[in-house]
């Protein structure tokens, strides 16, 4: 692992950086067409397309325009998701945040299925919908627009996430 890579523990998780020895769990859940209906790409086939995704981890933080955590569970290291920010961009001040979590952990409040709820639950608003955003395993996707702003977070109360 980078020494300069951020390691983020909440009560349940630890989000650290992605190796190339995680590329066989990250192919677990990235060959499943249920996550990866939302992910943007096709359902992944190979070790290799796993470690190709590890690559475009690596890149986004070495050109500073995104970094991305894998998700591990407290009691395991094992990788069972990810998430982090992507299109940074510096000058304007913002971020994108994308995730995705092996459907074995879904609806155990970390998962896509609730990622809505938990997302206006801390504080992001809806600001809109963009259809067939992205085309996808040769359909066009729908994608959710939220955001979360500086005055939005400095007028929330602080309280414990259950995540």
């Amino acid at each position: 692992m980078s020494n300069y890579f951020p390691i983020i523990k909440t009560k349940r998780l630890i989000l650290r950086e992605i190796v190339a020895e995680d590329a066989g769990n990250i192919l677990k859940y990235l060959s499943d067409k249920e996550v990866m209906k939302h992910y943007g790409l096709e359902p992944f086939t190979t070790v290799e397309d796993a470690s190709n995704e590890i690559a475009w981890y690596k890149s986004i933080l070495n050109e500073k325009s995104g970094i991305r955590w894998g998700i591990t569970l407290k009691e395991q290291d094992d990788i069972i998701g990810s998430c982090g920010f992507l299109n940074r961009v510096h000058n304007h001040c913002r971020a994108e945040i994308g995730y995705e979590l092996s459907k074995d952990y879904w609806g155990n409040g970390i998962d896509n299925a609730a990622s809505q709820k938990l997302i206006k639950k801390n504080g992001f608003i809806k600001e809109g919908l963009l259809r067939s955003y992205e085309f996808t395993c040769g359909k066009f996707d729908d994608l959710y627009m939220y955001s979360l702003l500086k005055q939005d977070v400095d007028r929330l109360q602080p309280h414990e996430g259950n995540i």
